[in-house]
C-alpha cells in the first residue's frame, strides 16, 4: 500500500479532541514535511539543472498533474511572470479535465490516457521543453501517459511523487520523491504530500530563475511592477544595489517603464536606456555578467 493511503497512528483519535487539539495534530504532522523534502534535494538540484539549461536554449517548463497536484502546478506556474517578468507560455501548468477542472473536480480525469494525449498535443510540446509530472502516488495514468509522450518525443522528463514506487519512476529522467508518508487525514494527499509539492516547485521555478540571471545576489531584479507595491519595490532595489537615493531611483525607473534592469545600468554607468538595454541583450540579460564585463 502507498504510504499516503495508510492509517496514521499520531493522528487515529483527531476526532476525538477539541478543536485546539486537531490544528495541533496536524501542525505537528506538517512538521514533518520540511525533512522530507531536504532528503530529495540532490534530485531537486538535479531537476532545476535540466529545467535551466532548457530555458537557456529557448525550452519552456510545463508542468502536468490532476487535482491537488495539477493546480498546485498552475499555481506556481501563474506566480512566475510577476515575480521574474517572464512570458506566460514559459512556465505553464496543466491539469487534467481542463480549466474547469482547476474549480472543480473532473471526474476519471486522473485515469485518462485520451486526456494526456490531447493535452500533451494541443501544447505542441518540443524536445527542449521540460516536463515535470506532479501525482503524490504517481500511477495516475494521465501523468503516466504524459511523461512516456515526453519521453518519446525526446525532452527531458521530471516525476515529482510521495510514493517510492510509483510508476512515473520508469519514465523520469529525474525522480523527485519526497518521503510524506501517512497523512493526518488517511488518503488526504492535498496535505501533507500537498505540502511537499508546493515546496519542490517553489525551487524548481526559483532555483531555475536564479540559474538563468533572473536575480542579483538575492534581488528580484526582473519583478514586472503592475500595481504600487511592486513599484515601491522595484524603487528600493534600484535604489540600494547603486546606492543612490530613492528619488533618483524612482525618476529613473519611469523613464523606462520600471525596468529595473536598465535602470540599474543607467544610473551605475550613466548611460541612456538603449545602451542598457543592449549590454543586458549581449549578456543575455545576466546583470552579474554585464558588471563583470565592464567593471
Amino acid at each position: 500500500m502507498i504510504s499516503t493511503e495508510t492509517l496514521n497512528k499520531n493522528t487515529e483519535n483527531i476526532d476525538l479532541t477539541d478543536s485546539l487539539g486537531i490544528v495541533t495534530l496536524i501542525n505537528n504532522e506538517d512538521l514533518t514535511v520540511a525533512i522530507a523534502v531536504q532528503k530529495a534535494l540532490p534530485e531537486i538540484a538535479a531537476a532545476v539543472d535540466i529545467i535551466s539549461t532548457n530555458f537557456q536554449n529557448g525550452g519552456r517548463l510545463l508542468y502536468f498533474g490532476a487535482g491537488t497536484s495539477g493546480r498546485l502546478g498552475i499555481l506556481d506556474a501563474s506566480e512566475c511572470p510577476p515575480t521574474f517578468n517572464t512570458n506566460p507560455s514559459m512556465v505553464q501548468g496543466i491539469i487534467a479535465g481542463g480549466d474547469v477542472a482547476i474549480k472543480t473536480a473532473v471526474e476519471g480525469a486522473e485515469d485518462s490516457t485520451e486526456l494526456a494525449e490531447f493535452d500533451f498535443k494541443r501544447k505542441e510540446i518540443k524536445s527542449n521543453d521540460s516536463i515535470v509530472c506532479i501525482s503524490a502516488s504517481g500511477n495516475a495514468n494521465y501523468v503516466v501517459k504524459i511523461l512516456e509522450l515526453a519521453r518519446n518525443r525526446g525532452c527531458r522528463t521530471i516525476a515529482v511523487s510521495s510514493n517510492k514506487n510509483a510508476k512515473m519512476k520508469d519514465f523520469a529522467d529525474c525522480f523527485i520523491f519526497v518521503d510524506t508518508g501517512a497523512e493526518a487525514i488517511s488518503g488526504s494527499t492535498r496535505m501533507k504530500a500537498g505540502t511537499a509539492q508546493k515546496m519542490v516547485l517553489n525551487m524548481l521555478t526559483t532555483a531555475s530563475m536564479i540559474k538563468i540571471g533572473k536575480t542579483y545576489k538575492n534581488y528580484m531584479i526582473d519583478v514586472k511592477a503592475t500595481n504600487d507595491k511592486l513599484k515601491k519595490r522595484a524603487i528600493r532595489i534600484v535604489s540600494s544595489i547603486v546606492n543612490c537615493s530613492e528619488e533618483i531611483a524612482e525618476n529613473v525607473l519611469c523613464t523606462n517603464g520600471y525596468n529595473v534592469k536598465v535602470s540599474i545600468l543607467q544610473i551605475k554607468y550613466k548611460i541612456d536606456d538603449k545602451k542598457a538595454a543592449d549590454l543586458l541583450k549581449e549578456h543575455r540579460g545576466v546583470l552579474r555578467k554585464v558588471f563583470e564585463a565592464l567593471n
